[in-house]
Parts: C-alpha cells; sequence; structure tokens
C-alpha cells in the first residue's frame, strides 16, 4: 500500500507542480516551518555545520560557463549566483536588485546589487556582460552557447556571420545592465538562473582558459554563498561559506563536504551510519524496504527524461526502421516496476509531464504517445520493423554494444533491454561502461552506437527539452542534424502564444518520427535526507541549493 500512496503522490505532484509555462518549477524542498527565514535565530553553537552531501561522479567542470552536467551544475549553484534564481515557488533576484522591460518585451534593464567576488573586488555589471559573451564566443566550445541564443546578435556570433560587439547585452555603468532579445520571451528570468549565465571574473578566467582555474581552490573566485577551499580528485570537494557574499549573514552552514561517491550501495551504507547527511541514489533493490522503514526516504518529482541515444550514423542503427523497432521491443513498464523502483513513469514521448502549453495544458498529453506504448512491449510491430530492415527474426543483425556511465542503476537497466531485445526480436548486444568523464566525452565525439542519456528540464518550457537537438546545440550527441528542425525551433523562438506551441508540437513530432532517440522513463527525485538538515532546497528541475541549510541535533 505505501509504495503505491507513494507513486499516486508522485503522479499528483509531477502534475501540479508547474502552474504555467512562463512560471518556474515549484521547489522540492523541506517544510515550509523547517526553513529558515532571513531573520532566523543564530544556529546552535553546539552542532558543528557541516553538511556531508554526496555529489557522486567526479564534475567534468565547475566552470559556468563549461559545464552540461547536472553534477557541476549542483556545484556551481551554490558557488555562484545570476541576477535571479529560484526561491520557493518563484523566480527571485538574487544579484538583480530590480529590473524594467520594454512595452515589446525585448529590452530588459537589470539593476544591480553593490556585491562583491569571493576574493572581496566589486562585482560589476561587466562581469556579467564578459560571462555571456564568453559562452557565446566560438573558441569557448561551450556546449550551452545555445541557451543564450535569445540574446539578439548571440548566434550570429556564435556561428561566425556578426562580431562580439553585436551581441546585444551592455553594461551600462557598474550596476546596469542592459539586454535585448530576438523575440519577447517568457522565461528569460528563468534562464538567467542557469549556470551559463551566472558572472564570471575574466581576469581570472583568462588566467588560465581552458577552465582549470575553477577547480583549484588558489585560483578559483566566486560569488555565491559558498566557495571552493579544497578539491581532492576522484575524493571529495570541500566548500565553506563565503565571506563576502551579499547575504552571507543569513548563510548558517560553515562547510560543505561533496563526496564522490558513485558506487550505490556504498553511498546507501554511508548515508545509514550517519557519514553522509543527503544522498539522492540508492540500490534500487533497497527501495522497497526504505521506503517502508526509513522516514527520511522520499520521492520527489522532476521534470526530465531516461533514455537511450541512437548514433544515427552509426550502422545499424542508421536505419529509422532499427531505431524503431529497438524502440518498440522494450516494457518500459516492467523496467520501472522491477527494476527501477522509484515511482519512475514509463515514457511514451521525449518531452515528460509537467510542462505547459499556451492554453494551460500539459505538452507531454497533447503530443501522445507516438505509437509507443507504455505498459508492454508491441513485439509484432517491432519484429515487423526489423525484418523491413533485412533482420528477418534478427537473423544478420550484429552484435552492437550499450554503452552507459558506471553505475549500479544504469547497468541494471541495460541488462533488463539486453534481456529484452534478446527475447523479444533475437538480437544480441553487449553492454559496456565508462567512468563518467570519459563516457560524456565519449557520448559527445559519437563514439558509440546506443548510449544511455539522460535529460533534466533547465527551465519550466518544453523548449528546455527540444533544442537540444537543433544541428547547433552543444549537447545533441545523436550526431543527428536537420535544418528543418532547426527552422522550426528558430521560427518558434519569434512566436507566440500557441502559435509558438503548435511549432513546438510539429518539433517533437519530428525527432520522435525520426527516433533519435529511445525514451524509456521520466524520472522521479528519491533521495535522503537526515533530520539534522533543515533548509534544503531542491527544485523540481533538480537543483539542490544549501544558502538556506542549517544542521541541528536530532
Amino acid at each position: 500500500m505505501k509504495k503505491h500512496l507513494a507513486l499516486l503522490l508522485v503522479l499528483m505532484l509531477v502534475l501540479t507542480s508547474f502552474m504555467a509555462c512562463s512560471k518556474p518549477a515549484a521547489p522540492a524542498e523541506t517544510p515550509a516551518t523547517d526553513t529558515p527565514a532571513t531573520d532566523a535565530p543564530a544556529t546552535d553553537p553546539a552542532v558543528e555545520q557541516t553538511l556531508n552531501w554526496n555529489l557522486g561522479a567526479e564534475p567534468k567542470t565547475l566552470d559556468p560557463q563549461l559545464n552540461s552536467a547536472a553534477d557541476g551544475g549542483y556545484v556551481i549553484n551554490n558557488t555562484f549566483e545570476g541576477l535571479f534564481r529560484h526561491a520557493g515557488t518563484e523566480i527571485a533576484p538574487a544579484i538583480a536588485d530590480s529590473y524594467e522591460v520594454s512595452a515589446d518585451g525585448t529590452v530588459y534593464t537589470f539593476k544591480l546589487k553593490d556585491t562583491k567576488w569571493s576574493d572581496g573586488t566589486p562585482l560589476t555589471a561587466g562581469d556579467f556582460e564578459y560571462a555571456w559573451k564568453r559562452a557565446l564566443d566560438p573558441a569557448t566550445a561551450s556546449e550551452y552557447s545555445f541557451q543564450l541564443y535569445y540574446i539578439k546578435g548571440g548566434q550570429e556570433y556564435f556561428e561566425g556571420t556578426g562580431s562580439r560587439d553585436d551581441v546585444m547585452v551592455k553594461a551600462i555603468d557598474d550596476l546596469t545592465l542592459e539586454v535585448t532579445l530576438v523575440a519577447p520571451t517568457a522565461y528569460f528570468l528563468d534562464l538567467l538562473t542557469f549556470y551559463t549565465y551566472l558572472p564570471t571574473k575574466q581576469s581570472v578566467v583568462e588566467a588560465t582558459p581552458e577552465g582549470g582555474w575553477a577547480i583549484d581552490p588558489a585560483k578559483v573566485v566566486c560569488n555565491g554563498p559558498f566557495m571552493l577551499t579544497e578539491y581532492n580528485s576522484g575524493d571529495s570537494l570541500v566548500l565553506s561559506r563565503n565571506p563576502n557574499y551579499w547575504n552571507a549573514a543569513n548563510v548558517k552552514l560553515d562547510k560543505i563536504v561533496a563526496h564522490m561517491i558513485v558506487d550505490e550501495s556504498t553511498m546507501l551504507t554511508a548515508y545509514e551510519s550517519g557519514e553522509l547527511d543527503i544522498i539522492d541514489s540508492m540500490p534500487s533493490a533497497e527501495i522497497p524496504r526504505l521506503q517502508a522503514e526509513d522516514d527520511t526516504f522520499m520521492i520527489m518529482p522532476q521534470v526530465g527524461t531516461y533514455y537511450y541515444i541512437f548514433n544515427v550514423t552509426a550502422k545499424p542503427v542508421d536505419d529509422v526502421r532499427v531505431r524503431k523497432a529497438l524502440t518498440l521491443a522494450i516494457d518500459r513498464k516492467a523496467i520501472v516496476e522491477t527494476v527501477t523502483k522509484g515511482g519512475q513513469i514509463p515514457a511514451t514521448g521525449f518531452t515528460p509531464p509537467g510542462l505547459y502549453d499556451a492554453d494551460g495544458a500539459d505538452f507531454h498529453d497533447v503530443a501522445g504517445d507516438y505509437g509507443i506504448t507504455a505498459d508492454a512491449a508491441d513485439i509484432e510491430t517491432a519484429k515487423a520493423l526489423l525484418t523491413e530492415a533485412g533482420y528477418p527474426d534478427g537473423a544478420g543483425f550484429p552484435t552492437i554494444e550499450v554503452l552507459y556511465n558506471t553505475s549500479e542503476g544504469h547497468k541494471a537497466i541495460a541488462e533488463a533491454i539486453q534481456e529484452m531485445w534478446k527475447k523479444n526480436l533475437g538480437i544480441d548486444v553487449t553492454i559496456a561502461n565508462q567512468d563518467w568523464a570519459v563516457f560524456q566525452d565519449t557520448r559527445h565525439n559519437g563514439g558509440f552506437v546506443i548510449a544511455r542519456a539522460g535529460w533534466l528540464g533547465d527551465y519550466a518550457d518544453p523548449m528546455t527539452m527540444l533544442d537540444l537537438w537543433t544541428s547547433y546545440s552543444g549537447n545533441n550527441d545523436s550526431q543527428w542534424r536537420n535544418t528543418d528542425f532547426d527552422a522550426i525551433i528558430e521560427e518558434s523562438k519569434v512566436k507566440t502564444g500557441q502559435e509558438r506551441f503548435a511549432l513546438l508540437y510539429e518539433a517533437q513530432q519530428m525527432i520522435m518520427d525520426e527516433m533519435i532517440v529511445m525514451p524509456i522513463y521520466y524520472y522521479t527525485d528519491p533521495l535522503m535526507v537526515s533530520h539534522r538538515v533543515k533548509g534544503w532546497e531542491k527544485a523540481g528541475l533538480g537543483h539542490w541549493y544549501f544558502g538556506n541549510a542549517e544542521m541541528v541535533a536530532e
């Protein structure tokens, strides 16, 4: 009964966590009564204010403009701060003190608070202008450069048809930043919370331009509630309270030790022994026990999709019929109920529930299932497609490899799918794993046939899932390039209302017709947080924030 109730709660939360496409995701956090107010009393001096949090895999980078992964983003979200950040159910000003928008919705003028970098020097509007233009500089090779194409002149600069001076972000003075957009963008303030939009200090970056500055405690300069004071590659990193943070008086934690434990059994053991205070992964086989016995275990909603990505240039998955056959031949319900066990929802499209169109309808529901059955494999159709592609009953189908980043959970899913493909299609696949940093490079460079992937929404609009597949996206690892798709996405950026969403529905139809990905399930977020930790926040879009957290006596 507890399991069914938990799943029902997850479904209800997913469906109600987002009010409209122009609004941010509601956060998943400790109850309001546990969240310190800005005038909260001092922490208990008898309780050491050190949080032991499991980050998981070692981040590839902690450079805001170079990062494209959740783990690095979690750290950056606590060491840097942008014009806005998520706060409760709202997007709240952070470094921005106020802002104005032109009547046509394209020109934003931000007035900044008078704040400092962690080294005590003033943070200015020029630091934002530098960071944003750095992200758009083709020499930087930011995988998230496309997130700044909303800025007039941004895409042209990155693609070499415009100059840096043509990018319409300008520091009017030290505390005034003006930005001109290509078209009105309802979720622009939400975008400003994302790490690619965070400021970086030019003199620090240019001293070590390849990004090494960001993981060197002796070099890094940041502006968030915490700063990097120790980095032990492959083991842990330490964040300490930033005394020059503008709201430092209300930061309770003195230190965060971010552990880099990848093995899920090891991290659960460390949590249950009290060595860790927070984990957000655990062996799926343990989830039923934890649901029944541990009141610190919870399942939060999360806007994101777990999927396999096809390298559309590699045989035999260069044939769309093969991609569709593989997609239809798996039983998603069996995977979430017998393998992952975390209340995940079988995926029938790429965009998950919780993102809404201009009429307030859930984009996922309106888009439909693209012929994918949520509760069973469609073996008959899959076999017919494979036969049409020249592999009747799997005859002649080459042995291919499924690649995943090292994780007990990813391995279990790969083994289940391997067995389903063998049973339902008569084909053999091998599975292989790589450490996270190596895996990211392999996938990005197209050195795979099929690879595990996952995408979490960066802001509360379906575009966060769809522009990933543009030809110019630094995160389009499928190697799929389609100028018609690019044109639809670009047109949608200058349209408004339901006219815009009609284009987004068309865009998703195109990627599902091509089946460049194999959706498996929509994420939920199983995690465990000790009763010793209060005031923690993890938004529905998945970002950890500890600026309001504190340790208390149990």
